[in-house]
């Protein structure tokens, strides 16, 4: 064990002096200018680590306008419920500090998408309202494992029957990016049609391994009611995970370099130095890189997670 802490130490040790905050500023702009080039439209919205949207990260601060220009919206997780347990409602103090960027966000021009984790019915109806009258667009997911279409609300807030064409359509969203509980890509694909979410976000993979095609994402943009809506990819870029395609059974922490220690609430996740350009080859720029395979099947945009790994670092 002894030993163990000390090669951690020096792994620690070893980490550059860099301004964690602009690194990561900087990949999501170099992800978003790949996929514009393929597609001049495609959506990037960064979840969670809002700080980024000030050049100090400090509420008062100064806006980045670069990152605000190169984002189109901002995911933010456990605003109203679940910031501590979920199902319980997040601190005033918390979800002030949290709206103080957010709204910073919001009044650039980007939509504000907002995850709550909360299972009770009426913490649920409290979070649609809330989400709403601040100008947020928002979903109560009562699992967090994001692995279901929740029962309530029985019709979904703020339905609607538009064509949903780009982000500021949107009214609500269906975030599920666990598919276990479906038998096969055919069963997802049926039990989100017969929904009528604006936007769905998912994984561009079935069962770790079977990649939607882009025929599956087309069937996936029909609503109901008949109008069209828009399906984005979850895609974790301040994270390594054991259980994609780019990942080599050989690897460990400290090999390759890029690669940190295991994230010790969700197994097999591991901490990246995301600023590494061999950690960037996987995500983005060839045509074996992560988001060249969603730009391949055909999704809207991305919903980038693990934005906040700026916080480990520094």
């Amino acid at each position: 064990m002894m030993f163990m802490m000390t090669i951690l130490s020096c792994k620690i040790d070893d980490i550059p002096d860099l301004d964690f905050k602009q690194e990561m500023r900087d990949f999501v702009g170099e992800i978003a200018a790949y996929a514009r080039i393929t597609d001049p439209d495609f959506i990037i919205i960064p979840q969670n680590g809002i700080e980024l949207v000030t050049n100090d990260g400090e509420e008062n601060g100064e806006l980045n306008i670069n990152y605000l220009n190169a984002i189109d919206g901002n995911g933010q997780e456990d605003l109203f419920y679940g910031y501590d347990k979920d199902d319980q409602a997040t601190s005033s103090g918390d979800n002030s500090y949290l709206r103080s960027f957010l709204d910073k966000s919001k009044n650039s021009g980007n939509a504000i998408l907002v995850t709550d984790y909360c299972s009770t019915t009426s913490k649920m109806a409290n979070s649609y309202t809330r989400n709403n009258n601040a100008g947020y667009i928002s979903f109560a997911a009562d699992h967090r494992e994001l692995d279901n279409i929740p029962a309530y609300p029985t019709t979904i807030f703020n339905e609607n029957n538009n064509n949903i064409t780009s982000l500021s359509q949107v009214r609500n969203f269906l975030y599920l990016i666990n598919p276990g509980k479906f038998t096969s890509k055919t069963d997802l694909i049926k039990t989100v049609t017969a929904t009528n979410y604006d936007l769905f976000i998912m994984d561009m993979y079935f069962n770790e391994t079977t990649e939607f095609t882009s025929g599956e994402i087309s069937q996936l943009r029909n609503k109901a009611n008949g109008g069209r809506r828009l399906v984005i990819c979850y895609m974790s870029i301040g994270e390594a995970e054991d259980y994609r395609y780019y990942w080599q059974t050989s690897w460990e922490p400290g090999d390759p370099a890029w690669l940190d220690e295991e994230n010790r609430d969700w197994e097999g996740n591991y901490k990246v130095r995301y600023w590494d350009p061999e950690w960037k080859k996987i995500i983005f720029g060839n045509d074996n890189s992560y988001l060249k395979k969603i730009l391949n099947a055909g999704f809207d945009g991305v919903y980038l997670d693990i934005i906040e790994a700026f916080e480990y670092y520094e």
